[in-house]
């Protein structure tokens, strides 16, 4: 009796849109992490300052938060230091942001290449969520700085880190699969609605405005604090302040109610994502 032939790669009719081929996504990982430096090493390869920017970004942004939401409007930081208060939310919206809008043009920026090569298409998304995991750990280390001059050269002011530090890998996992299922869905929409590339970034601040970015949900009112809940980053802003600061309402019930939306997200943007690959040569 002959033995059976084993093939590297078998080629098969498309088959239903819930087949995931996640298999194929762990035996091309090498290449996943090749996508991961290039992306790293690309964005600032002609730069002068190169990775300092992952500091000076968030610095800016923060100070300007500082100056007109903290000194001119007067808005609330839960009696933390402005610096501090706004460097936590920053700090965490980048990475959940970075995820939806990088991921959000994966077609269209890669046509080219899933035109000509086969490889799980699922691989380039997940090495935008990872390596913008890179830049957001070296934010960390930022935030990390600021709290440790805040608490021990600057008199007067009570921070803590606190015991939720211990689900700090599930508020990670919680932004990464969030951003991404969103961008997935986007991308794929974009195919055929090229409308939509251009009101992601938009949409996304405006989404910040939503969420406890730049005000603590102790200071919304009861009209509005309801409808902030619903945004699935609020729990994990607010839950990422309580691990550092020691301040903000966290509340397991709410972080898992993120949890299980972003899973939801996830699953039908995979999907979405994997019906749209298919055929979008065809529309992009």
């Amino acid at each position: 009796m002959e033995d059976k032939e084993h093939w590297d790669l078998t080629i098969e009719p498309s088959g239903s849109i819930f087949k995931l081929n996640l298999k194929d996504v762990w035996r091309y990982r090498d290449l996943l992490m090749m996508f991961v430096k290039r992306d790293y090493v690309s964005f600032y390869k002609q730069t002068i300052l190169g990775p300092l920017w992952f500091f000076i970004q968030p610095a800016l942004t923060t100070l300007v938060y500082s100056i007109i939401f903290g000194g001119l409007a007067k808005i609330s930081t839960d009696g933390l230091p402005r610096f501090l208060f706004y460097l936590s939310g920053i700090t965490a919206w980048n990475y959940f942001a970075d995820c939806i809008i990088k991921t959000s043009t994966v077609f269209k920026d890669n046509a080219n290449i899933f035109g000509k090569v086969y490889f799980p298409r699922l691989i380039m998304p997940l090495s935008i969520v990872l390596s913008n995991l890179v830049k957001f750990f070296v934010q960390i280390i930022l935030l990390l700085i600021a709290i440790v001059y805040y608490k021990y050269f600057t008199e007067g002011v009570d921070i803590q880190f606190t015991s939720a530090l211990l689900i700090f890998p599930l508020l990670v996992f919680i932004m990464a699969i969030l951003g991404l299922g969103i961008g997935l869905i986007i991308s794929s929409l974009t195919t055929k609605y090229r409308d939509l590339s251009f009101l992601v970034t938009f949409g996304v601040q405006l989404l910040m405005y939503a969420t406890t970015v730049i005000y603590p949900l102790s200071f919304a009112g009861k009209k509005f604090r309801p409808i902030i809940e619903m945004n699935p980053m609020t729990s994990v802003i607010e839950a990422f302040r309580y691990s550092f600061l020691g301040r903000g309402e966290f509340e397991m019930s709410y972080l898992m109610n993120s949890f299980f939306t972003s899973i939801v997200i996830l699953i039908i943007g995979v999907i979405v994502f994997n019906k749209t690959e298919k055929d979008f040569v065809d529309t992009i």
